[in-house]
């Protein structure tokens, strides 16, 4: 595809951008438009996977038909069965007519399912028919329908976990991966792309509103595209629209652009902290070497949860030995502050001066492990699981109401 026919595409659906990988999801919508292959997008939240589909259908021989999205996310487990494929009257309380699903409606068109590792297994069996051969059951009949209907479903998790943790069908799977588009993140793309959209949020929502337009001083661009953008565009979009609603003012003779400075740009943008994004390495590059992919992230948080398992199972073991134990290397070791009087079960495992594992060896000697913070980490992790709520949390911590208490006013008075 040649230049001019990629911008004319982009000024049609509103791209913005010129990264290389955003450029081949587009020229590879467009390749395969023309057959009826069953097509996957993937992709994090955000980042513009719903504008594939379309291009998709406009460019194939079926753009005279119905082209119908549907959030399977979104639709209740009791009723997507009778969303996709129809129902006849009484099928289900609340059944009083036949209707047709989207499979029907859309027959000689496209359908595009978002969110399609939402799916529960019975709907994905069925699904996996529909694809295979064309045929359909309304619910509550035994007849069977016929659609020609091409599919192109889209997800932002990772499909193979899925299929690994038995949450999505693996004939399925491979039934829908035979052609995949991956819309790349926003943090992946081409710096420049960050500011351009900027500028056409920004440039929307002042003419719209009819507000003075909002520009970047030289440092407050490079905060900017230094961002990582967990939330990919639609976080983009909203964060530019909520400053030009804020910084800019009613256009006057004497005001027709308003610029911001880096400072000023700092309290809209997110803290790192706050992101639920593991940090990119230092080595991260313009093509998005060194960043996390879904299947490091779930390893990731599987690694931590076997780690704490294991971090509570050993404390178990050495309290119960008064703080006495044997290392996996044949080295005797014992935990700091502990005799042979073994403490409360309610305050062995909080009180901060035994939050310290000293280790008695002569390779190792005179080592300390801090455990406080990890401690308190976990403290907050557990309430937060309850709620917030003290006492199933300390019953689940194995320690006293009154260390969990004392914990927090610590924690207020820092």
């Amino acid at each position: 595809m040649d230049t001019q026919e990629l911008q004319r595409i982009k000024n049609k659906y509103d791209i913005i951008g010129n990264d290389a990988a955003l450029n081949r999801a587009i020229e590879t919508a467009v390749a395969i438009a023309p057959n009826d292959l069953t097509v996957l997008i993937t992709g994090e939240s955000g980042v513009g996977k719903e504008i594939i589909p379309q291009i998709i259908h406009q460019h194939s021989l079926r753009r005279t038909g119905k082209y119908l999205a549907i959030n399977c996310g979104a639709i209740p487990e009791g009723t997507i069965n009778a969303e996709l494929f129809g129902h006849e009257k009484g099928a289900f309380t609340g059944a009083v007519g036949e209707r047709k699903g989207y499979f029907e409606e859309a027959d000689g068109g496209t359908l595009f399912l978002d969110e399609i590792g939402e799916l529960p297994k019975e709907t994905q069996a069925l699904l996996l028919r529909v694809l295979q051969n064309g045929e359909f059951m309304k619910v509550g009949s035994s007849k069977v329908e016929k659609t020609d209907v091409r599919v192109i479903a889209a997800t932002n998790v990772n499909l193979a976990h899925a299929v690994a943790t038995g949450k999505f069908r693996e004939d399925l799977y491979y039934r829908l991966t035979g052609i995949q588009i991956r819309m790349p993140a926003l943090r992946d793309r081409n710096k420049d792309d960050i500011y351009l959209l900027f500028r056409k949020f920004t440039s929307d929502f002042s003419s719209r509103y009819k507000l003075c337009k909002v520009s970047l001083t030289h440092e407050a661009i490079g905060m900017l595209t230094s961002y990582r953008w967990p939330g990919n565009i639609r976080q983009l979009k909203n964060i530019a629209e909520a400053i030009t609603a804020i910084e800019s003012r009613p256009i006057t003779p004497q005001c027709e652009r308003v610029e911001l400075d880096a400072a000023t740009l700092l309290g809209y943008i997110p803290s790192e902290k706050d992101s639920l994004l593991p940090a990119v390495s230092a080595g991260s590059a313009e093509g998005g070497k060194g960043s996390f992919s879904d299947s490091d992230k779930q390893m990731i948080i599987k690694a931590l949860l076997d780690l704490k398992g294991e971090v509570d199972r050993l404390r178990s073991i050495v309290e119960g030995r008064g703080g006495e134990f044997t290392a996996a290397d044949g080295t005797h070791r014992r935990l700091v502050g502990t005799d042979s009087s073994i403490p409360e079960p309610e305050e062995q495992a909080c009180e901060p001066e035994r939050e310290a594992l000293r280790v008695d060896d002569q390779t190792q000697g005179g080592d300390i492990l801090p455990m406080r913070k990890a401690n308190d980490e976990m403290i907050m992790h557990c309430l937060a699981k309850h709620g917030g709520k003290v006492k199933p949390a300390a019953a689940e911590l194995g320690i006293s109401e009154r260390t969990i208490y004392r914990k927090l006013a610590e924690k207020k008075n820092r």
